[in-house]
């Protein structure tokens, strides 16, 4: 990516977002840095005028999408990253979600980023190039007590994703998921972080989750900087990944879940193949 782009990054204010903005500016390209709440970038704004603008949207807000794109690249000319990064975190058990919260769970986490892509892509195979950054999860691999809700958003979105990939790219279009560990992104922060109603059935289970993400804001040791050159680094390779796991957990996580899965595949793979028809 040697000439300057033309970003569009959702959830922009904060964590990933901001620190991929704040990589797309230093390397002189153009962001346009999306949020709800956009005070939160005046003070980027303010330094880089030339490189970065706010625009408030919630991408829940499917409607609206597609006229904000339109609006940008009647603008900028052109959209060549698309980052869908807009998120939050939920912990709790399957039983303590409520139907209401899986659903705007998933509304934030599939439909949003959904709906970007399909109003980004018309423009990414007409210059005949661009890239689609997910911001996926270690929860997209793999899932354990208290995630299912989070990590249910995120396996559907990585399966969108890899189809996805193999659609776009002959028109010269990447996809990258990212799979971060533990980030010091703000996600467990007071008022960030959200719990279901809790139910004292599976406190020795989901409950042990619920505490590792209250007590755990700050202590995470991913830097999200680090992240954003990561991430820019797999763009600009000549052979780019699918997923790009982020942090020595992530790695360790998904290798070891990986090793579990291959293992019970053997374990059972006699049962798993006689369950063809006996024709011969």
């Amino acid at each position: 990516m040697s000439n300057p782009k033309i970003w569009l990054v959702t959830g922009a204010s904060s964590g990933f977002g901001r620190a991929i903005a704040q990589d797309a500016i230093a390397a002189g390209d153009t962001v346009v840095a999306v949020a709800r709440r956009t005070a939160a970038l005046d003070d980027l704004v303010a330094a880089h005028p030339d490189r970065i603008e706010a625009i408030s949207l919630d991408v829940t807000d499917t409607a609206r999408i597609e006229e904000v794109v339109a609006d940008v690249v009647a603008r900028h000319g052109r959209i060549d990253v698309l980052v869908n990064n807009a998120g939050r975190t939920q912990v709790g058990a399957i039983e303590e979600t409520t139907d209401a919260e899986l659903r705007q769970l998933f509304d934030l986490h599939l439909f949003g980023p959904a709906a970007l892509i399909k109003a980004v892509l018309p423009h990414m195979r007409a210059q005949r190039g661009g890239a689609i950054v997910q911001l996926s999860s270690v929860g997209g691999q793999l899932s354990f007590a208290g995630f299912g809700a989070y990590s249910a958003t995120k396996f559907a979105l990585e399966g969108l994703s890899e189809a996805l990939a193999a659609e776009v790219r002959p028109f010269g279009i990447k996809v990258l998921v990212v799979e971060p560990g533990a980030f010091r992104t703000g996600l467990f922060g007071p008022g960030a972080a959200y719990f279901s109603t809790e139910n004292p059935a599976y406190d020795a289970t989901a409950g042990d989750t619920r505490r590792m993400v209250a007590d755990g804001d700050g202590t995470q040791p991913g830097d999200p900087a680090k992240a954003a050159a990561a991430i820019r680094t797999a763009l600009e390779a000549d052979n780019p990944p699918l997923r790009l796991p982020l942090g020595d957990d992530a790695v360790d996580a998904i290798l070891g879940h990986l090793d579990t899965v291959r293992s019970e595949l053997h374990e059972w793979e006699k049962v798993s193949r006689a369950t063809t028809f006996d024709d011969e």
